[in-house]
């Protein structure tokens, strides 16, 4: 790694031809030996390079050219295209590089039954080889050429040396077979060997290439919901524009059974709009005028106008892309174990495959050199790297992918492999266990022949509290929307800070607040009657009203828990992670709220430093811990936690400050979370651990342990098809998490 003097900068550059774990490492490691790189992260499975890098010692082309150096293609995105070009690029690069595998194999097989059902005269077995070799088969030696030049060997030395070795014993016997019959030496040649060694490796590379294109659906998916097109109003006339036309202020009409083209605010209209492809919520939200709705989604069954907010690159959408993509592209700790395993495997394959021609040249049966050259090439053959390579990467690129199809955002493997431990979760109260958002429970007049009853009293109530900006009165308002009240005029308005307001509504003086507000007009608790012992409790807030210096009655407010949120602890539990409460709030009303949902513990009154110093004291005791907050109060906690979980209701700064996103805004996800994680972490053990049986068990196989007791041997095909299968299970294994 190079030190840098100026801001480092960073840049994703897509590779090509990576084929195994080796490959990635050589770039990688080429790429943290250049002069002006900070740091570097190749991934096979993306088939990208993420550096950064100094730009006042090393350019992005540079860097490119870095790549080329090692044998690799490598190309810069166009500077002005999106994500979803970029994206949709790499899908049609690798659809071309499925289709050139396919043209590659029926060649291949083609001439292997050829070379098969000829079986002689060697020149004509030649011919047929040679295409195979020289076309189908070439990028495996110009590859591991390249490699040998770096001082490095890969999946591709393996291959080459191994056929190679196969095709130019089989050349010689062919052009020099008489001489050779004169000096003892069987004539005999290779070339079917060779053919279909690479015909069969040529099918585990496509068939892995379709398995790693099915690991990116869930960001096609993503990519693909946004439309081409959209409908703006511009001089009062309605015209379809592409979608790159439009800008933030435009006015955009979205028909029933059409896509949100853009992020914005409703202006007229009401309709449902399906958000399930972005939150996981299966259920239609409802839309009308001053809700926000999000490029992608579904307008199900009304028309909608709404003003653009934000386009392209700068929606929600185009955010959840880049985040899912980032994540695809990082590794895991535990990926450090395969990439150090990675890095010795090939040279000491290559020891063992001539190891093994030494044993078997010395000791094997005659024609002992033929027996020796056969064992070496199944070696060589059977020892591929690729499913140590593509363990950890494939599972967290199907992971992160499906967590996105679910609404949960996770920041790469680095944060599942974290999340795996967790053993607490620390939740914040508000808009995390509860709503967020103040609302009326109960209302109660003192007295109702004076004619207060429920709807008058929320009507003075409301009609006072339109000139407040205070939460509770912003409470009281949409309660009287929803119940349909008209507000009346105002008049001699005050807004006495800390206790409430007073205003003058028809000729009767009307006072709305806490009971500090009261004292004055000469009243007591006790004139309230028995309905303030009943509405006051740790949960409410109680919001007194007089009506010219009498009692007329109490509104009961409060911050409504989520309907998930026992669930979602209760889910926790199950899991064996204990349940914390830290909130600023008042102790009574956090006590009430930890009973309602059952935690294991509440923490309340407390300031947002406090909140961090009582993580490091959780942590403190060996626990690994989760922090839940949505506010902006709530990202220090979040930073200081091993994993940070956003709710994406909340603001910017807590989902920057998280290594998880709930774009629903649910706590059920938490627990959906470390489910996703812990079967992600179980399934990179299981690809491990298989990947490396496969070769601890395969290679001793190949190079003959077993013929002196049984007589048994492989054959370089059949090494050739247990390398493709190798790799093919640690992907389809990967798979299995489209399902979690």
């Amino acid at each position: 790694m190079n030190s840098t003097s100026g801001t480092p900068t960073i840049t994703t550059i897509p590779v090509s031809g990576m084929t195994c774990a080796g490959c990635s490492g050589r770039i990688q490691k080429t790429l943290e030996s250049t002069p002006g790189v900070e740091t570097a992260n190749v991934n096979l499975m993306t088939g990208s390079a993420t550096v950064s890098y100094d730009p006042a010692t090393v350019t992005p082309q540079g860097l490119v050219e870095v790549i080329r150096g090692t044998g690799y293609g490598a190309e810069l995105p166009a500077p002005e295209s999106s994500a979803e070009a970029q994206i949709e690029a790499q899908e049609r690069a690798r659809h071309e590089e499925i289709r050139e595998l396919m043209r590659k194999l029926a060649v291949s097989l083609v001439a292997a039954v050829l070379v098969t059902v000829i079986g002689k005269p060697h020149y004509l077995l030649l011919g047929v080889t040679l295409p195979v070799v020289g076309w189908a088969g070439r990028h495996f030696y110009t590859r591991a050429w390249a490699a040998f030049r770096h001082h490095t060997a890969d999946m591709n030395t393996l291959i080459a040396v191994g056929t190679g070795a196969a095709f130019l014993y089989s050349l010689t016997v062919t052009l020099a077979g008489d001489w050779l019959a004169r000096q003892g030496i069987e004539p005999q040649v290779y070339y079917e060997a060779v053919v279909w060694i690479i015909a069969l490796i040529l099918l585990g590379n496509l068939l892995e290439a379709r398995a790693k294109s099915r690991t990116s659906g869930a960001i096609r998916r993503l990519v693909g919901l946004r439309p081409t097109s959209a409908t703006v109003v511009r001089a009062n006339v309605e015209q379809v524009i592409p979608i790159g036309q439009l800008r933030p202020d435009d006015v955009v009409v979205v028909r029933p059974g059409e896509r949100i083209p853009a992020d914005g605010v409703v202006i007229e209209g009401r309709s449902y709009v399906d958000e399930s492809m972005l939150t996981g919520e299966p259920v239609p939200v409802a839309k009308g005028p001053a809700d926000v709705i999000i490029a992608g989604t579904f307008n199900r069954n009304g028309a909608l106008q709404f003003r653009v907010q934000r386009v392209g690159q700068d929606t929600l959408l185009a955010q959840i892309v880049r985040l899912v993509q980032q994540a695809q592209g990082s590794k895991a700790p535990i990926q450090r174990l395969a990439d150090r395993i990675s890095a010795v495997f090939v040279p000491v394959v290559l020891s063992i495959g001539i190891a093994t021609f030494i044993v078997w040249f010395d000791l094997g049966p005659a024609p002992a050199y033929l027996h020796a050259l056969v064992a070496a090439v199944t070696v060589l053959i059977i020892a591929c790297p690729c499913a140590m390579g593509l363990a950890v990467p494939t599972a967290v690129m199907v992971s992160t992918g499906r967590g996105a199809e679910l609404g949960v955002l996770i920041k790469g493997g680095e944060v599942l492999e974290r999340s795996e431990g967790i053993d607490t979760v620390v939740f914040d109260k508000t808009g995390t266990l509860t709503e967020g958002r103040p609302a009326v429970q109960a209302i109660q007049p003192v007295d109702r022949t004076n004619g207060y009853d429920e709807r008058r009293l929320l009507q003075l109530a409301a009609s006072v509290e339109r000139l407040s900006e205070h939460p509770l009165g912003e409470a009281i308002l949409s309660e009287a929307s929803r119940r349909g009240l008209e507000l009346e005029e105002v008049t001699e308005f005050e807004s006495r800070t800390g206790q409430g307001v007073v205003g003058s509504v028809n000729g009767r003086r009307v006072a709305v607040g806490s009971f500090s507000l009261m004292r004055p007009l000469g009243l007591e608790p006790g004139s309230f009657g028995t309905a303030a012992e009943r509405l006051t409790d740790g949960s409410n807030t109680s919001v007194y009203v007089a009506v010219d210096g009498a009692p007329a009655g109490l509104i009961a407010v409060s911050d409504p828990i989520k309907s998930t949120s026992p669930r979602a602890i209760a889910g926790l539990k199950q899991l064996g992670i204990r349940a914390v409460m830290l909130t600023g709030d008042a102790r009574r009303s956090a006590e009430s709220v930890g009973r309602a949902v059952n935690v294991d513990q509440v923490v309340a009154e407390l300031t947002p430093d406090r909140k961090v110093e009582e993580v490091r004291r959780i942590q403190a005791e060996g626990r690994v811990v989760a922090m839940v907050g949505d506010g902006l109060n709530d990202a220090p906690a979040l930073a200081q936690a091993d994993v940070g979980i956003a709710m994406g209701t909340g603001t910017d700064v807590a989902m920057e400050a998280g290594g998880i996103t709930l774009m629903r805004g649910d706590p059920l996800g938490v627990a959906s979370a470390i489910r996703l994680a812990r079967r992600t972490m179980r399934v990179i053990r299981q690809n491990l651990f298989w990947a490396f049986i496969y070769n601890v068990l395969g290679i001793p196989v190949a190079a003959g342990v077993l013929y002196p007791a049984f007589g048994l041997r492989l054959t370089p095909e059949m090494a050739a098809a247990a390398m493709a299968v190798s790799s093919v299970s640690v992907v389809a294994n990967s798979l299995r998490l489209r399902r979690a």
